[in-house]
């Protein structure tokens, strides 16, 4: 499981390289955390899969490229490489293999550490994401699972724009969605007032923080982000645990600790008993200090093991 997984990852000292697993592997074995779970193989995700969420073609550029090898999938941040297809179908084949060994089993949890590609939307690529394993998720649980509310909480360091978009005017997607404000950091959105459109309005929380935020402030606002998840009592919980959110990520400004992302993911699997289902699944998300990721990842797990 874990070779395939790193091979999303970007070429040529990209922030986000296929050394990310190995780093959060080294600190998981470390810890002895394997004794504690169950390690799930995947298959690729099919095309059936990525048409879920995905536009056609989209998808059909992504395996044009994959097959070129060169260029960028976006304006620069996402560059292509023989096998970028497979390697981005292969992150959205494990997040659909976690969701669905939780679906087939009461109070489970799970995690998959490079996932999270909260950015890509419909028909793009962004910010090193290719494709969106996160809105791919929730399609698979609302058409082949038949579940009316589902909620996406994301503690990234920048804001799920992917995610929040797709699912701006649908009231069946519950957000909370705390990052370092668009005024400092890319992608520039998730402002406070972005809080859903239409029939929508009111289901999607932004929580923006000042660059240097900390636990402190995480603390604060925390609460408020749970009770507004636990108000539409939603069927199954997605935990996007960016690590880049923690203080020292060369690529973002905050200054969370591991504490913060065991914080969220055990008060969300305590929420998902409280609801009767127990249903969580944490993506990894970004995270760009090895050390880091490392640390806030085995935390994660450590805690929905718990």
């Amino acid at each position: 499981m874990g070779e395939r997984l790193a091979r999303y990852g970007f070429p040529s000292g990209h922030p986000f390289g296929i050394d990310r697993h190995g780093a959060f592997a080294r600190e998981f074995d470390r810890r002895e955390l394997g004794a504690r779970v169950t390690l799930l193989d995947f298959p690729q995700a099919s095309l059936e899969d990525l048409l879920l969420f995905h536009e056609r073609s989209y998808v059909e550029f992504v395996q044009r490229s994959s097959e070129l090898g060169v260029g960028a999938l976006d304006g620069g941040d996402t560059p292509s490489f023989r096998g970028v297809y497979e390697a981005a179908a292969g992150v959205v084949g494990a997040s659909l293999e976690a969701m669905r060994w939780i679906m087939a089993r009461p109070r489970r949890r799970a995690f998959v550490p490079i996932a999270g590609l909260h950015h890509a939307a419909r028909d793009r690529a962004a910010g090193f994401c290719v494709f969106n394993d996160c809105g791919v998720v929730i399609e698979a649980l609302r058409r082949r699972h038949e579940l009316a509310t589902i909620a996406y909480v994301d503690i990234d360091a920048h804001h799920g724009d992917g995610v929040y978009y797709a699912y701006e005017a649908d009231p069946g997607v519950i957000i909370a969605d705390l990052h370092e404000s668009g005024e400092t950091l890319y992608p520039g959105t998730g402002a406070e007032e972005e809080q859903g459109r239409d029939e929508a309005l009111g289901t999607k929380l932004n929580v923006p923080l000042p660059a240097g935020a900390g636990d402190a402030q995480f603390q604060q606002v925390w609460p408020a982000m749970l009770a507004h998840v636990e108000r539409f009592e939603p069927q199954f919980l997605i935990l996007q645990c960016g690590a880049d959110s923690l203080g020292g990520d060369p690529l973002a400004h905050l200054q969370l600790t591991p504490a913060s992302h065991a914080r969220a993911a055990r008060d969300l699997c305590a929420l998902a008993d409280r609801l009767g289902h127990g249903r969580v699944l944490a993506l990894g998300g970004g995270g760009y200090d090895r050390g880091n990721l490392a640390r806030a990842w085995t935390e994660v797990v450590a805690a929905m093991a718990a």
